[in-house]
């Protein structure tokens, strides 16, 4: 924490992308997000520019409105515990709901991608926000259970999950072949968690790694999101228009986290960005414009539904201003729907101009390298951000970033040119969290 601040950069693994309609650029190889290959070679190339994590991002619910790389896609923990093998130094991390899963199996999961990788695991956790994901479940086919529930259930799921990961202290396997000890039982623990969501007696058969536990992210921004990751996580991963808007939220969740009794660098705020960089800021513009004519209307409408419970957007002039909605997408993404209300009243926009600009997002960070490395470093010495998210919408979008942008960044000393340790809670500077029972036992003998 006394160090000189870095920047931290993870790099989005998406597939065929973020966007409905990029699958079908020449350069984009079709079926990207169920190509093993691709992945290999993403995180490859995130580890030669010296990323932190990779980040694998997940969701429980599609139909056939969905985007492309919704549609078929690898499970995260499947996919990162692949890519384990074939990288050395960056993180895996990867999206699980807290709302359709059980601690006891996700801790286990977790802590068994944390050994195989020797620390590099880390968790995002998520409520799922689709009302159509509990069609999936049989448990709770009843009702997709609202915002404030999802959060109070992450809450307490978190709880449990971290009991578990200090089931073990940290020297507890003994393995020694000459006495028969194979561990030591007055080190281990037994849970025996009970509460409003979760009955879990532990103690989980996965033992503490060499990271301690699983880095926690977090990926909700509003206030229940906000307050769950200043109690919870190690970082939190968000998004917003402008370096304003960003540097109010920084300062919001810092100080989140510091009313909680927590030092404000123990929570990290990592924007997710999609940069578009060329040799000049017209090449940037020529490859962002490639991408946005791929989309019809129709197609940006359908995206812009699924912000709103897939709400069809179709029956509305599209020449008419915004429609009123109502409360419609409060209980699903409720910071993103929230924005896009708000930006749509303030700049007058009609639906067309709303859905098409949702579709293709014209990203902050576009323009020839030294333009986008400059952003980056004002929005990182500005405190809007410890570091970014890096995601790839047009061709070689990671390429880009890690060839031309990377090298700038480290030139002006913001960002490492190797690795300083072997862990992901190393590579973010965060400190090793200490087994709880060890920490009581050090307590009552002082």
């Amino acid at each position: 924490m006394t160090q000189k601040r870095q920047l931290k950069f993870g790099a989005l693994i998406h597939g065929v992308g973020g966007h409905i309609s990029g699958w079908r650029h020449p350069e984009i190889e079709p079926d990207a997000s169920v190509n093993l290959s691709f992945y290999i070679a993403q995180a490859l190339k995130a580890e030669a520019g010296k990323f932190d994590l990779v980040f694998i991002a997940d969701g429980l619910y599609i139909n056939e409105k969905s985007i492309p790389h919704f549609l078929n896609r690898f499970e995260p923990l499947t996919i990162l515990s692949a890519l384990a093998a074939v990288t050395e130094r960056i993180g895996l991390v990867g999206t699980v709901s807290t709302s359709y899963s059980e601690p006891f199996t996700v801790a286990r999961q977790f802590a068994s991608l944390d050994h195989i990788s020797q620390g590099r695991a880390g968790w995002n956790v998520v409520t799922s926000p689709l009302e159509g994901s509990a069609l999936n479940f049989s448990k709770t086919v009843e009702q997709h259970p609202d915002h404030a529930t999802r959060y109070r259930n992450a809450s307490e799921y978190l709880e449990v999950a971290k009991g578990l990961w200090d089931s073990w202290e940290d020297d507890a396997f003994v393995r020694d072949k000459a006495s028969g000890i194979f561990f030591d039982p007055k080190k281990l623990h037994t849970l025996n968690h009970q509460g409003e969501f979760f009955s879990v007696q532990g103690p989980l058969n996965v033992g503490r790694s060499k990271q301690g536990q699983p880095v926690i992210f977090q990926a909700g921004s509003s206030d229940a999101g906000k307050d769950l990751a200043a109690s919870s996580a190690d970082a939190i991963f968000t998004g917003h228009p402008t370096l304003e808007d960003a540097q109010h939220f920084y300062q919001d969740v810092k100080s989140r986290a510091q009313a909680r009794g927590r030092h404000p660098d123990e929570l990290l705020v990592l924007p997710g960005i999609g940069p578009i960089i060329g040799s000049t800021d017209e090449e940037a513009e020529r490859k962002y414009e490639e991408i946005a004519n791929l989309v019809s209307i129709e197609q940006a409408l359908n995206y812009l539904g699924r912000y709103y419970d897939h709400h069809d957007f179709s029956q509305y002039s599209l020449d008419d201003a915004f429609p009123d909605l109502g409360d419609l997408g409060k209980n699903s993404f409720r910071s993103t729907t929230d924005r896009i209300k708000k930006t749509a009243e303030d700049k007058k926009w009609t639906l067309r101009q709303v859905a098409l600009q949702e579709a293709t997002p014209r990203p902050l960070f576009i323009g020839a390298v030294e333009k986008v490395a400059n952003r980056v470093q004002e929005w990182f010495e500005n405190r809007g951000a410890d570091g970014f998210i890096i995601s790839s919408n047009v061709p070689k979008g990671l390429d880009d970033f890690v060839d031309h942008v990377i090298p700038i960044l480290q030139q002006r000393g913001l960002y490492r040119t190797e690795y300083d340790a072997d862990t992901l809670r190393g590579h973010l500077g965060l400190s090793f969290p200490e087994n709880r029972y060890v920490k009581t036992k050090e307590t009552i003998t002082q």
